[in-house]
């Protein structure tokens, strides 16, 4: 019976939170601070709230992807700008093995394909950090990376609030229990679209590599240079035979 009316309390305590005005600023501040920080995916908030607000009506889901979207674009900026600053290698977390070689994997990408690669890392919490950082460490044009990160920041806030609403559908009434689907949820897809944009990122470099060859066959062969003309002394130009 206890842990009965602690399941329902905790139930009552989410609602209760997320119709507060300061929701939105909190997950503002999360997304924010998750563009230039490994700390913990902030589209885990995303779709947690938007799980909520399927059966109680708050927070506003309008208000949520614009406050994750606005908080992701300023935060991606920063990592931008630090980037530049400080470079890949700044503070002790970006030398771990892991991130490290992410950082790698970044800067190889966007030298082929900076557009894509800052709009499909976004989506990948590991990837997004790395991505900003070297952007600005390469001097990638930062008026290209504001525009193409918008409209990721965007699209991948209404992923989040798309994601939370599918997932909270299941259980309307316990929202603890919506919550708890939503995150799992979440956290399996992100794990779906990393492999398939790991996938994507192969194919284009296996797309790229098809169209050189191509074009090098494509080309007309260079002529093969000719071998020289055996030299034949002119008539009367023999030396003469030397006297003793």
């Amino acid at each position: 019976m206890d842990f009965i009316e602690l399941f329902r309390g905790l139930n009552e305590m989410i609602a209760h939170s997320a119709s507060q005005w300061w929701v939105i600023p909190l997950v503002t501040l999360f997304c924010l601070i998750d563009g230039f920080f490994l700390f913990l995916p902030s589209e885990t908030a995303i779709v947690a709230l938007a799980a909520v607000s399927l059966s109680t009506g708050e927070p506003n889901v309008w208000l949520l992807m614009a406050g994750g979207a606005i908080g992701a674009i300023i935060g991606d900026n920063i990592a931008y700008r630090m980037g530049r600053g400080i470079g890949t290698a700044g503070f002790k977390w970006m030398r771990r093995p892991k991130v490290a070689k992410a950082f790698e994997w970044a800067r190889m990408e966007l030298d082929k394909r900076g557009a894509v690669l800052i709009l499909t890392a976004r989506y990948i919490p590991v990837g997004r950090v790395a991505v900003n950082f070297t952007a600005g460490a390469t001097q990638y044009p930062w008026r290209k990376f504001a525009v193409v990160d918008a409209i990721a920041c965007v699209t991948w806030a209404a992923y989040g609030v798309g994601i939370g609403t599918f997932a909270g559908s299941w259980i309307k009434d316990n929202h603890l229990l919506g919550v708890g689907i939503a995150i799992v949820f979440a956290i399996v897809i992100g794990f779906i679209v990393d492999h398939l944009m790991k996938l994507l990122h192969k194919w284009l470099d296996k797309r790229s590599q098809k169209a050189a060859a191509e074009k090098a066959a494509s080309l007309p062969a260079e002529p093969a240079e000719a071998p020289d003309a055996p030299v034949v002394p002119l008539p009367g130009s023999e030396p003469s035979p030397r006297t003793p």
